[in-house]
């Protein structure tokens, strides 16, 4: 059967950034049967076995409890679990010093479902016709921000400026407020916090001078917060979450150990949460009960934060750091290549300035010596300006053993010092 679609039918019936590459990993890793790969492009988190065992202490508690069937067998409050909301509201308030309401709080399928509804609803054209960019003020960031908004042509990403530090081969990207445009013609502002694929922190005094110049033209501000402060709590540099009229404070469960279960968390203005609330009802009545039943009772608890910074943050920060010093030893240092600071997530990203070859060409080389990483070209979402920086960098996960990193790495690097001879020697 071959059916006709409509024009978003077309757009959203193609994979975008990593989920195409991820396609290409799938097929390589299938075709290599019986060969051994480094896999070192998972965005999948780690099964932490003390992670692992709290979400089955509460699922264990939940099916003991009086709750379970009102929680599994009826429908909801799209809105979400009020428990959960409760548990919200209380933990926020008492750690931020907040004073938010049931009003301020909306539980989504996910957070990629919450910008998908928050970027449609304030981005795209209005009822005369005007279009509303979708400005995201530092790229490289989340690929996925790429197929979320129905109007294409409404996203909008600043290149940032670059803070190098040569001698030590690290670099930081930073916004660059010289450029960037915050007015009437903008429709929300969106921003990962620390950032996926980067680990990038921007500072306090950063996130709130974007808030400042939005808050004129009543704009919303999105900062995604899937790795930040409290849960899970992966940022390895101190931040503090911002938050403000004109913010959207965005959060997941998915790198707290939940990515099966879809729980996203929206805290803000209560006329920016019902906005989004009816989106929801309209596209899916309600977020999973039983994922957001076992949330309630792990912040509740207090466990999910405390387990957070014990266990998932220390997790994360050795693996960056077998990163961060294998890549010193291994790395040729007369060559330009650049890592990002270590500040969060789950992920390094390596900048090889001038890279004689693509990004993509540069994939494949790795893969010959069985070392998959992810080409960092998908994440320039928005980024409409030809920039050779883009098909310079690649995205390295450290969800792999020690051991595993730092043969990849080993091997990364001799790679790299391969390529760029081949510069040195080509006529």
């Amino acid at each position: 059967m071959n059916p006709g679609l409509t024009q978003i039918g077309d757009q959203m019936s193609h994979l975008t950034g990593v989920r195409a590459i991820m396609k290409d990993i799938i097929e390589t890793l299938q075709a290599g049967k019986g060969r051994e790969f480094i896999n070192l492009s998972a965005g999948n988190p780690v099964i932490l076995p003390e992670v692992e065992q709290l979400w089955r202490d509460y699922t264990t508690e939940l099916l003991a409890s009086p709750d379970f069937g009102e929680v599994v067998c009826r429908y909801g409050s799209s809105q979400g679990y009020q428990p959960l909301i409760d548990a919200v509201v209380k933990d926020f308030n008492r750690r931020y010093g907040l004073n938010l309401t049931h009003r301020n709080i909306l539980i989504t399928p996910g957070s990629q479902s919450l910008y998908f509804y928050a970027t449609n609803a304030f981005g795209g054209y209005t009822n005369s016709g005007t279009l509303k960019q979708i400005v995201l003020p530092l790229s490289p960031d989340y690929t996925g921000y790429g197929g979320m908004t129905l109007v294409a042509e409404a996203l909008f990403a600043y290149k940032p400026a670059l803070d190098i530090d040569a001698p030590a081969h690290r670099f930081k990207y930073r916004p660059d407020f010289s450029q960037l445009k915050i007015n009437e013609n903008t429709g929300c502002v969106l921003f990962s916090r620390p950032c996926n694929p980067t680990g990038n922190v921007l500072t306090d005094d950063e996130v709130r001078k974007i808030a400042a110049l939005a808050a004129p033209y009543d704009v919303p501000v999105l900062i995604d917060s899937a790795y930040a402060l409290p849960f899970p709590a992966l940022n390895f540099t101190p931040m503090t979450p911002i938050f403000g009229d004109n913010i959207l404070h965005c959060m997941s469960l998915s790198k707290a150990g939940l990515p099966g279960e879809r729980i996203g968390i929206a805290i803000g203005n209560e006329k920016l949460i019902q906005v989004l609330e009816c989106f929801q009802t309209n596209m899916c009545i309600h977020s999973s009960r039983y994922g957001q039943a076992i949330a309630a009772r792990a912040i509740e608890s207090g466990s999910l934060a405390n387990i957070s910074e014990q266990v998932i943050r220390p997790y994360y920060q050795k693996k960056f750091d077998v990163v961060e010093s294998t890549l010193d030893e291994a790395m040729p240092q007369d060559l330009p290549w650049f890592l990002h600071r270590g500040e969060g997530a789950i992920f390094a990203w390596l900048w090889l300035q001038d890279l004689p070859i693509t990004d993509w060409e540069l994939y494949q080389h790795l893969k010959q010596v069985g070392v998959i990483v992810v080409p960092g070209s998908s994440f320039f979402p928005g980024l409409r300006e030809e920039w050779p920086h883009k098909q310079q960098c690649i995205r390295i996960s450290l969800t792999a053993s020690d051991s595993d990193i730092e043969t990849g790495m080993k091997r990364l690097a001799a790679v790299v010092e391969q390529v760029y001879k081949l510069k040195v020697v080509s006529p």
